[in-house]
């Protein structure tokens, strides 16, 4: 629900399928008040980012930029299941090679200190021929090469057991990784189309920390065996819960700006005091409470721009929930304007209501798909839970069935700012007026992912999905369980419906045929009440006077190694 309950698929630097954006009225930086009073603008156009762009020769050589960290990560191997929390990404995006980033628009563009060229040389079978920077190594010396890859493809493509991984998209689709006419030269071939193929291998692994199963489950955790960045960890204090990253002296690309980029664990709430207590550089201001405090500060900036990021309640698949009526109901008892004028309330870039699982508004694409799922009509929500058995048991009270009351538990995040408590306090009273109880079960914010949202330990649950593009990062968000591993598909709910609709759009290589296949199989995730979006959550930071290149990217990929200091 806010920064510190949030999992982002793949981490920032992702791009959505190259079309022309929706555009809509740019916001300003800073400005408008607290409370009901303050003024709303639209959200950013598609292409805009608010990072404060410097060339490198006005930004300083050294010093210290002091980021939160929401959580304190544990596994830092992106393609492990446990592996994808954004932060994580993000960070490991500059410790190991990322061969393409995005720009602001959310297009791939090849990062040249890694790749010369990479294109599709085949389009049938689709052959994919990556030429690599010669100067490219990894940190026990040896250039980056065919092996790689190949190693990357072999353990991300769910063949091999023991490999838990994240994610076996487009990678179950790549028959053969081979050398091509020299060392420097990587050739992948597709037994079937794949649109999204730049978003794979993203970041390279080494083949040799990935060999094993057991090198692959547990040989990053707690560790970064070998790296190919700009930076290198510096320190990493687990009982700090701090990390930095310092310049790699073996880095053969422009010299990064910053001497020390230092993370330190906190949650989301606390990062307001921390900013101002002049102890972190940069902070959300996505909260009435929160921008109420840090807009007015003299070292603060408001940046704001319109990533890919959402706001959701997710349901479980047991007891009660294993019913899709009950599901149904619970989306339909919800009154999902009032829940955002909770959320929103102080903010000033206004929230929507989200009609789609999986293209943003301001993405081509966008169709509202919620239908009749996402409509408050409390008795359609009470005749759907008559339906599936449960009994009204008179007003303010819990239906029955069977002699058991139909009682529910939401888990929060005990990091979770009051707005959000508010909203989730406000859903149980409405879900309460069609007969079902919920709970809300604060658990410690480190456990939130580990031990409740990522192995599905959870009837109800809320957290932002941001950066879930390309579009066909979909499939692991909903695709249906094999055996233990969920993907990302956390709530565990799914049919072979969607799955075939959301494989055969990643495979569509015309962006408008693909949207229309991804939008069939969003009205199926909603008919499924798999997930009840709420809104589209704009990007509203704040950041220390004279930081240079972060703040709000919207859909451009993070440099750590051009944030520094305005000279």
């Amino acid at each position: 629900m806010d920064a510190s309950t949030t999992a982002r698929r793949l981490g920032r630097a992702a791009a959505l399928v190259v079309a022309a954006a929706l555009a809509v009225t740019a916001c300003t930086s800073g400005g408008g008040g607290s409370g009901d009073g303050a003024a709303k603008s639209e959200p950013p156009r598609q292409d805009s980012q608010d990072i404060n762009a410097k060339p490198l020769d006005q930004v300083k050589d050294g010093g210290e930029v002091r980021f939160p960290l929401y959580q304190w990560i544990t596994q830092w191997n992106p393609f492990q299941v446990d592996g994808r929390y954004g932060d994580a990404v993000e960070i490991m995006r500059t410790l190991e090679p990322d061969l393409f980033t995005t720009d602001a628009s959310g297009n791939f563009q090849p990062v040249t200190d890694y790749l010369q060229e990479a294109k599709v040389t085949s389009t049938s079978p689709q052959v994919i021929t990556y030429k690599l920077n010669p100067k490219a190594k990894w940190s026990d010396g040896k250039p980056l090469s065919y092996l790689d890859f190949k190693a990357d493809w072999e353990a991300s493509n769910g063949k091999k057991d023991g490999y838990n991984i994240a994610d076996s998209a487009g990678y179950e689709l790549i028959s053969a990784v081979e050398q091509g006419a020299d060392p420097t030269e990587v050739k992948v071939t597709f037994s079937e189309p794949y649109a999204d193929w730049q978003n794979l291998f993203r970041p390279l692994i080494p083949a040799a920390g990935i060999g094993t199963p057991e090198d692959f489950n547990q040989g990053w955790v707690e560790k970064i065996p070998i790296t190919a960045g700009p930076l290198k960890v510096g320190t990493a204090d687990k009982t700090a819960q701090t990390l930095s990253l310092v310049p790699d002296p073996a880095w053969w690309g422009t010299k990064p700006k910053a001497d020390r980029i230092t993370f330190r664990v906190m949650s989301q709430s606390a990062t307001t005091q921390a900013f101002l207590n002049n102890e972190i550089d940069f902070a959300t201001a996505g909260t009435a409470t929160a921008y109420g405090q840090l807009k007015d500060s003299k070292d603060a900036v408001i940046r704001t721009a319109s990533p890919w990021d959402e706001v959701h309640i997710s349901f479980g698949q047991g007891g009660a929930l294993a019913d899709q009526k009950v599901r149904q109901a619970l989306g339909r008892a919800l009154d999902r304007s009032a829940l955002i004028k909770i959320a929103n309330n102080g903010v000033p870039v206004e929230f929507k209501p989200l009609g789609n699982h999986i293209i943003m508004p301001n993405q081509t694409g966008y169709q509202d798909n919620s239908g009749d799922w996402a409509k408050f009509d409390l008795g359609a929500a009470k005749k759907l839970l008559d339906e599936a058995g449960w009994k009204e048991a008179g007003s303010g009270q819990p239906r029955t069935k069977d002699g058991k009351q139909l009682e529910l538990h939401w888990v929060v995040n005990d990091a979770t700012p009051q707005a959000q408590l508010d909203l989730a306090t406000a859903a149980a009273a409405m879900w309460l007026t069609a007969g079902v109880k919920v709970d809300l079960d604060k658990v410690p914010s480190n456990d939130f992912f580990t031990k409740y949202v990522d192995p599905g330990k959870f009837e109800i649950a809320s957290w932002r999905n941001t950066d879930s593009f390309p579009l066909s990062n979909a499939l692991a968000n909903f695709r249906l369980p094999v055996g233990d591993n969920v993907f990302n598909n956390f709530s565990k709910l799914g049919t072979p419906e969607i799955d075939a609709l959301l494989k055969k759009a990643a495979g569509t290589l015309d962006p408008a045929e693909a949207a229309k296949l991804y939008n069939q199989a969003d009205a199926k995730i909603w008919e499924l009440g798999h997930t009840v979006e709420l809104y589209q959550r704009p990007t509203v930071v704040a950041a220390r006077k004279g930081l240079a290149n972060y703040g709000a990217f919207g859909l451009a990929g993070v440099d750590y190694s051009k944030v520094g200091w305005e000279k």
